[in-house]
């Protein structure tokens, strides 16, 4: 019961999933009400394809039934009448729904019971997440603060410093006025060595208070690196991974603002500790006494200027970054920011920031601060840019909006690598000084890896090596390397958040969905996920070797997949109406224990970017499991699926036993107006032969051979046909 009394706390569209799990086939009452027995069950211990264990499914199912009439029977009142009377309704429900087919109910549940767990636990990390965060922010405000009294106090003692410095020079100008020295007025230097002993004691004094001020500000130094090294190698770097996850789909990469007001506090404190350091260097100047107190000042000096120029040049970042399939004769827009750039006043002489693109062997020089003799590999349109402050947000930063690849120079590929392997990235730089003139910097930042295309054929090859680069590219790297192998489960998350993003909705990919792909990728037959826990998959395996017997890579199946969903089928997938991830032989499994006219979308196996429609008839000899030839984009964007399956009238019941219109009828398209000027509108309709001629070899019936009009809207405008066109009369 534990995990259900947590998923009820569930907020949010993690509250909406968990409540989608649940419909007719298994009603979210029965989960409420016998949590403490389902929790207890072994529903993993029953193994779904094997049909010796349909006897233990069996039993679970009927003490399942059993419990909800138990339950039923102890309701007392008005409130348990009527809930009495709906638990016995639901117990006669799964009895009838499950009695022919209980692996379905143990499938069913086990789904459930795992995309609760998941989501409990996902909520628990979410929540673990924040408590870290508010800690680490805690600590970075805290040290802040520590800085702050620190640069406050050797602020204070500069100061008196400054006094004991004025104390001894007046003093010494007082002695020389008692003395009635008659001689010229030696130097400060030659002075020092003339005091009496009390000037020497005020001189020790004045040492001993520029040896403190300097140890003092050794302490700050070593403060402010190590905040400056959570900021910038900690939070900065967790933000741009947070960015690079954005591209695979990832949530956005916010904070921004919150890593500019800190960079902002750390450029303020430097700044001040800088100019306290450069003052009292001009105090000693003034008072050269003998010690090791300018070469101890020059290194501090030195120290905090290296400080800065890392604090600056870290935070020279792309806010926007440009797109990471980028086609060449079209327009594209990057953001480039600087962090610091308000508090150290840059905007006051706004620098310009020019872009170009570079290859991989030219980014990896840049970063070993090798010449690369200002080459590029390509030219681009419009790549020069002034930042601007604005005001309102304190942001000083660059949009390159109307950038054009015009020409890219490919290097020389090796061996199996295609052209959508080829990474590129784009290079932003600029130049500015700070302090009026005081220190001149030189940054440069590289945009996350980019792949360049010359058609949109090349989209899907290469927006898998994009994928590939933003899930597994470890922080620091060399451009841009990344692994050849992962662990599966790896990169089901990465696959699992790109399609969460194109759909648009929490409904990612289940556990069986999962596996169903694991077994499309490893060609295996394993149900079990635990088989793929620690197997792992090359990027060859992942997209540059074809599936056995097909002519496409595992990525580009699913790659197809996305398309067709976000294009023409995204609602239905987020109504729950798509299984998908079915392969012919369990798709048959699944519906020859259901009713006659039960049917279910799967994708197709043969074809990129295919889904077809199985369901279950009854043949003059036995029942039989029928498959459409699969629809594409290209069908639906003649006729949609909903209508489709409207037109088709032996399809009665959505897996596993969902009337159609109760899913479908809220997408179908109305029916046609009255006539307008005389003439009647010609609708599409699809129709199925009622015989089996028209299968194909694989036993699924070859639409283009039968009365699909849809496929061939022009041939019949040509020509009439019979039965093809249903027409109204105004």
């Amino acid at each position: 019961m534990a995990v259900w009394i947590q998923a009820q706390q569930l907020q949010g569209e993690a509250l909406h999933q968990m409540q989608a799990l649940y419909g007719q086939h298994f009603p979210i009452e029965v989960r409420h009400y016998l949590a403490q027995w389902i929790e207890s069950q072994l529903w993993d211990s029953v193994e779904l394809d094997n049909p010796a264990e349909e006897a233990k499914a069996k039993r679970l199912l009927d003490n399942l039934v059993a419990e909800l009439q138990r339950k039923a029977q102890h309701q007392v009142g008005e409130d348990g009448f009527l809930l009495k009377i709906k638990l016995g309704h639901y117990a006669n429900q799964l009895k009838s729904t499950y009695d022919r087919c209980p692996l379905e109910l143990v499938r069913c549940i086990r789904h459930i019971l795992h995309s609760e767990q998941r989501l409990v636990q996902e909520a628990t990390n979410v929540s673990v997440a924040m408590d870290s965060l508010s800690q680490r922010h805690q600590q970075i405000n805290q040290a802040f603060e520590e800085l702050r009294l620190a640069t406050q106090e050797t602020e204070n003692e500069l100061r008196n410093l400054q006094h004991n410095q004025e104390y001894f020079i007046i003093q010494y100008q007082e002695n020389l006025r008692i003395q009635g020295d008659q001689f010229t007025e030696p130097s400060l230097k030659q002075a020092t060595l003339q005091t009496t002993g009390k000037d020497f004691s005020t001189c020790g004094r004045w040492c001993v208070c520029v040896q403190d001020l300097s140890e003092q500000h050794q302490k700050s130094l070593a403060l402010l690196r190590k905040q400056q090294t959570l900021i910038l190698d900690e939070e900065l770097i967790q933000w741009k991974r947070r960015q690079q996850l954005a591209g695979n789909g990832g949530p956005p990469e916010g904070g921004l603002d919150v890593l500019q007001s800190w960079c902002e506090k750390l450029a303020d404190l430097i700044w001040q500790n800088r100019q306290q350091i450069r003052r009292c260097e001009h105090l000693t100047q003034q008072l050269p006494l003998p010690g090791p107190m300018e070469e101890l000042l020059s290194k501090l000096n030195a120290d905090i200027t290296d400080i800065i120029s890392a604090l600056v040049t870290s935070t020279f970042i792309i806010e926007k970054q440009p797109p990471q399939v980028l086609k060449t004769q079209t327009k594209f827009a990057a953001t480039v920011r600087l962090l610091v750039g308000g508090k150290l006043n840059v905007h006051m002489n706004p620098p310009q920031v020019k872009a170009v693109i570079v290859s991989e062997q030219q980014a990896k020089a840049l970063l070993k601060n090798e010449s690369t003799r200002n080459d590029s590999s390509g030219e681009i349109l419009n790549n020069n840019c002034v930042m601007e402050y604005h005001q309102a947000t304190g942001t000083l930063s660059a949009h390159f909006r109307n950038m054009s690849l015009k020409r890219i120079k490919r290097s020389d590929r090796r061996g199996a690598e295609s052209v959508t392997e080829e990474k590129f990235t784009v290079l932003f730089e600029s130049q500015f000084s700070v302090g009026g003139n005081e220190l001149v910097f030189h940054v440069k930042t590289l945009s996350l890896p980019v792949v360049v295309i010359v058609h949109g054929s090349q989209d899907n090859n290469a927006t898998a090596t994009v994928l590939w680069d933003n899930a597994f590219a470890e922080p620091g790297r060399v451009p841009f390397i990344v692994p050849d192998k992962v662990l599966w489960p790896q990169l089901c998350e990465a696959l699992d958040m790109k399609y969460k993003a194109e759909m648009h909705s929490g409904r990612g990919l289940s556990e069986d969905n999962l596996v169903f792909l694991a077994q499309k990728a490893f060609s295996s037959s394993s149900n079990n996920p635990e088989d793929y826990r620690n197997m792992t998959i090359s990027w060859a395996q992942f997209n540059r070797e074809s599936l056995p017997g097909r002519n496409f890579t595992f990525w580009q199946w699913f790659d197809g997949v996305v398309e067709l969903m976000k294009k023409h089928l995204k609602p239905h997938w987020n109504d729950g109406a798509i299984l998908g991830f079915v392969n012919k032989q369990q798709a048959q499994d699944m519906l020859l224990s259901k009713p006659n006219g039960t049917f279910l979308l799967r994708f197709s196996d043969s074809e990129i970017g295919g889904i077809t429609i199985a369901w279950v008839a009854e043949n003059p000899n036995k029942r039989l499991v029928w498959n459409l030839l699969p629809y594409t984009t290209k069908d639906f964007s003649i006729r949609s699926l909903a209508d489709r399956i409207s037109d088709l009238n032996h399809l009665l019941f959505l897996y596993p036993d969902r009337p159609k219109d109760e899913v479908f009828a809220k997408y179908y398209t109305p029916p046609l107006s009255k006539a307008v000027d005389g003439y009647v509108k010609p609708q599409i309709r699809q129709v199925v032969p009622e015989s089996d001629t028209m299968l194909d070899a694989d036993g699924d019936f070859d639409l283009e051979d039968t009365m699909d009009v849809a496929r061939h809207v022009e041939e019949l405008l040509r020509r009439p046909m019979a039965n093809q066109w249903s027409s109204q009369q105004s």
